[in-house]
C-alpha cells in the first residue's frame, strides 16, 4: 500500500519526525475530522512533543513498525498532534485520558468515535499490548457500536463535569486562609533537598515565586530558608547544566541530580525570573550565577537574528555508537574526566560528585554539587577565589570538549506564550543585574512580538516558523504577552507598553471572557469549538492562563483605575478562593490574592531622572508594590497631576492614598519595604 502519511507537509518538528512513519498519518485541520466522520472511522489522536523521550520510544517501538501500522491504517484515521502547537486539543485528550486512567503524560494516544468523543486512551504503550487494543477496538466499533457510542456519551458527561470551574462563591476570605493554606503545603516540603518530598521533582517557578513572596510580606525566616534551599539544590543538582547553563524539565529522583535531559524555553524564562527575584532579595552570587549563565546559554542555542526565541533541546542525542540514548550530550565517565583534567581531577571529583552521589548508571555520572564552595576550599587549603577561578576552567574544558559531541535536537518552532515568558525572564534579570545587554535582546523580542506575532486585524497568533506566523492565539498567548508588556512599562517608563497590554486585554474580554462562569475560556469564539471547552484554572509546570490574567488585570486596573478591571480579578477570586483544596496548584491565584491584602502598595517617580530613579528601584525586591514613573507630564489616571517641572519626587500609595510625596529613592524604600 502506498504511503500516504501527510506529515511532510508540516512545519512542527514533532510532526516531521513522524513524517517517514508507515503510518498514514494525518495532521488536526477539518480535512482529516471530516474523512472520519464521511468513512466512519475511528480516530486515533496521538499527541506529544518533539524533546519528549518516550515519544521517542514509541515512535521506534511501534508507529516505525509495519504490523503495527498496518492495523492503524486499516481501521483508524490516524491524526497526530503537536501539543506544543495545540495546547487546546492536548487539554481536552488529557483531560479524558485523565478520567479514564487517572493518571497523563506524553506520549497520549486516545481512539475516538469518527465526531472526536474519545473511547479508550492512555499514555505510552509496548507494541503488543498497542495492536491487541486496537484489534478489540476495532472489532467491537464494527460488531457493537451502540456500546462505544453509550460509553462515549458518559465519558463526555464526564468531561463536562470536570470542567475545573467552581461552583461556589464566597467574597469574604477568612483571615487565617494564607496561614491555613501554608500549613496543609510545607507537610509536603522536602528539608533536605528542597521542593517537595517526592520524585519525579519539577520546579514549579511560580510555587516559588509565592512562597518567596509570601515569607517576605510575613517575615517568615523558616518559610525563606526553605526556599532558598530549594533553589540552591536546584542550582547544584544535575537538573541545572553548570558546563553550559540551563535547566532541564525536570529531575527523575530526590536530590534534583537526574534531569530527564530536555531543555524547554518554558521553564528557562520561568526560573530566570524567580532567581532574579531571589537574587534582589538575598544577594546571594549563586543565583546570580545561574542567571547569567542560563541567559548566556539562551542566547547561544535559542535566540534567532529575527529575535525570537526556539522552543526546546531534546532530550536524546546520538551517542559515539551514533544511536539516541537520553542524556549522552550530558553525561561523563571517570576515564575522561581524567583525561581532561588530570592533575585536578581530585577536586573535580569532589566538587562534582565523582562517586557514588554522583552516579547516575553504568559508567555515566551526571554533575552535582553538595557542598558550599567555601567548605571545599577550606578542606582543599585553597582560597575562595582560586576555588571559583578553578570551577570557570574546568567548566570551560569540559564545554570545549562537549562541543566536539552531537547536539541533541533542536525544536526550531516559535511559540508566542513561550517568547514572551522568556522575555519576561530578560526583563525581570535586566531588574536585577542592570546588564544593558539584556537590553538589547529585550527590545529585539518584544519587535519580533509587535511585528511579526500581533495580526493587522487586532489577533496574536501561536505559532511562528519560516517566517510565517500561523494558528489563532490562545489565552495563554495574551495573558503572557499582556504581563511582559507591563514588565516592558517598568523599566521603559515608556507608556506605549500599558496601551498594548489594555489593548489585548480589552480584545481577550471580546473573545475569550465567559460572563456567566466568571473566566476565561482557553480557545477564541474565532475558533472552531471542540468536543468540549476547556478553562484553564489550575496553576502547574506553567501558571495557568486564567491566574495570569487575573493579575493583569489588577495591575492595569491601578494604572488606569478601571474598577471594571479590578471588579473581575474580585469575582474570579470569589469564585475561586472557597475551592482551593491543595494550595500548590493555586500559587499564582496565591499571589493575585496577595494584593489585595494590606501590604500592596504603588510608588509613583515623577521627574526629569524618573527613568534613572526607577533603575535603582527596580533592583530591589518589592513585590507587592505596583510601580510607575513619569519623566515628563502623563495623562495616565496613576500619574495624572503628579509631575512638577525639575523637581524629583516619590509618591507611595496605598488603597488610593498617597503619603507626601518624598525626595530620593532611599526615602521611599523605607516607606515600601517590610522589614
Amino acid at each position: 500500500m502506498k504511503n500516504q502519511n501527510e506529515l511532510s507537509a508540516e512545519t512542527s518538528p514533532y510532526l516531521l519526525q513522524h513524517a517517514q512513519n508507515p503510518v498514514h498519518w494525518k495532521a488536526w485541520n477539518t480535512t482529516s475530522l471530516t474523512q472520519a466522520k464521511e468513512q466512519n472511522k475511528l480516530l486515533i489522536i496521538s499527541i506529544g512533543y518533539s524533546a519528549c523521550h518516550w515519544c521517542h520510544v514509541m515512535e521506534h517501538e511501534t508507529f516505525e513498525q509495519e504490523d503495527a501500522a498496518s492495523i492503524m491504517n486499516t481501521n483508524f484515521i490516524n491524526i497526530k498532534v503537536d501539543r506544543e502547537e495545540r495546547p487546546d486539543v492536548d487539554a481536552v485528550y488529557m483531560k479524558s485520558v485523565q478520567i479514564m486512567t487517572g493518571r497523563g503524560g506524553w506520549p497520549m494516544n486516545v481512539v475516538c468515535l469518527p465526531d472526536g468523543r474519545p473511547v479508550w486512551g492512555g499514555t505510552y504503550f509496548k507494541k503488543e499490548n498497542w495492536i491487541e487494543t486496537l484489534e478489540q477496538l476495532a472489532a467491537m466499533y464494527a460488531e457493537a457500536p451502540e456500546k462505544m457510542e453509550d460509553y462515549a456519551e458518559r465519558l463526555h458527561l464526564g468531561m463536562q463535569e470536570n470542567l475545573l470551574i467552581p461552583e461556589k462563591e464566597n467574597s469574604n476570605v477568612p483571615e487565617t486562609f494564607f496561614q491555613d493554606a501554608l500549613t496543609l503545603w510545607s507537610k509536603s516540603f522536602d528539608l533536605e533537598f528542597g521542593g517537595y518530598s517526592r520524585a519525579p521533582k519539577f520546579m514549579m517557578p511560580n510555587n516559588y515565586r509565592f512562597l518567596l513572596r509570601y515569607a517576605y510580606e510575613t517575615q517568615d525566616h523558616k518559610l525563606m530558608d526553605f526556599v532558598n534551599l530549594t533553589l540552591t539544590k536546584m542550582a547544584w543538582g544535575g537538573i541545572f547544566d553548570t558546563v553550559d547553563g540551563g535547566f532541564s524539565r525536570y529531575a527523575v529522583d530526590f536530590k534534583w541530580h537526574i534531569p530527564h535531559f530536555e531543555k524547554m524555553l518554558y521553564d528557562n524564562g520561568q526560573l530566570v525570573s524567580l532567581y532574579a527575584d531571589a537574587y534582589k532579595q538575598t544577594k546571594n552570587p549563586l543565583y546570580k550565577t545561574v542567571i547569567e549563565k542560563t541567559l548566556a546559554f539562551v542566547e547561544r542555542e535559542w535566540l534567532t537574528d529575527e529575535g525570537s526565541f526556539y522552543s526546546a533541546l531534546d532530550a536524546d542525542s546520538l551517542n559515539s555508537e551514533k544511536h539516541l540514548e537520553e542524556g549522552a550530550f550530558y553525561v561523563w565517565d571517570i576515564a575522561t574526566l581524567k583525561r581532561l583534567l588530570q592533575n585536578d581531577f581530585p577536586l573535580f571529583s569532589t566538587l562534582y560528585n565523582i562517586n557514588s552521589f554522583g552516579h547516575w548508571k553504568e559508567d555515566h555520572y551526571v554533575l552535582i554539587q553538595n557542598n558550599s564552595l567555601e567548605n571545599i576550599s577550606a578542606s582543599f587549603g585553597i582560597t575562595l577565589s582560586d576555588l571559583i577561578l578553578k570551577k570557570q576552567e574546568f567548566e570551560k574544558i569540559l564545554y570545549q570538549e562537549r562541543e566536539k559531541r552531537n547536539k541533541p535536537r533542536l525544536d526550531d518552532k516559535c511559540l508566542t506564550s513561550w517568547n514572551a515568558l522568556m522575555l519576561k525572564g530578560y526583563i525581570d534579570a535586566y531588574k536585577a543585574l542592570g546588564d544593558i545587554h539584556y537590553l538589547e535582546i529585550i527590545h529585539k523580542n518584544a519587535d519580533f512580538l509587535l511585528t511579526k506575532i500581533w495580526s493587522s486585524d487586532g489577533h496574536l497568533y501561536h505559532t511562528y516558523k519560516n517566517n510565517t506566523a500561523s494558528i489563532n492565539g490562545y489565552l495563554e498567548d495574551y495573558c503572557f504577552v499582556i504581563d511582559t508588556f507591563i514588565g516592558l512599562y517598568e523599566i521603559t517608563l515608556d507608556e506605549q507598553w500599558l496601551g498594548y497590554s489594555k489593548q489585548l486585554t480589552d480584545y481577550c474580554f471580546d473573545h475569550f471572557y465567559d460572563a456567566e462562569k466568571s473566566f476565561f475560556r482557553f480557545t477564541s469564539d474565532i475558533d472552531k469549538a471542540l468536543i468540549i471547552p476547556n478553562y484553564e484554572i489550575e496553576d502547574n509546570v506553567i501558571p495557568a492562563s486564567n491566574s495570569v490574567m487575573s493579575e493583569n488585570l489588577y495591575r492595569l486596573s491601578i494604572y488606569f483605575d478601571n474598577s471594571f478591571y479590578r471588579d473581575t480579578v474580585t469575582k474570579m477570586i470569589a469564585v475561586l478562593s472557597p475551592n482551593i483544596a491543595y494550595p500548590s496548584a493555586y500559587s499564582n491565584w496565591l499571589y493575585v490574592m496577595l494584593y489585595t491584602s494590606k501590604s500592596s502598595m504603588e510608588l509613583v517617580v515623577s521627574g526629569p531622572t524618573a527613568q534613572e530613579e526607577i533603575k535603582k528601584i527596580n533592583r530591589e525586591y518589592l513585590p507587592n508594590v505596583i510601580i510607575a514613573g513619569m519623566p515628563k507630564e502623563s495623562e495616565m489616571p496613576l500619574l495624572q497631576n503628579r509631575f512638577i517641572k525639575d523637581r524629583l519626587q516619590f509618591f507611595v500609595c496605598q488603597n488610593k492614598s498617597c503619603n507626601l510625596p518624598v525626595s530620593s529613592s532611599e526615602e521611599a524604600l523605607k516607606e515600601l519595604k517590610i522589614n
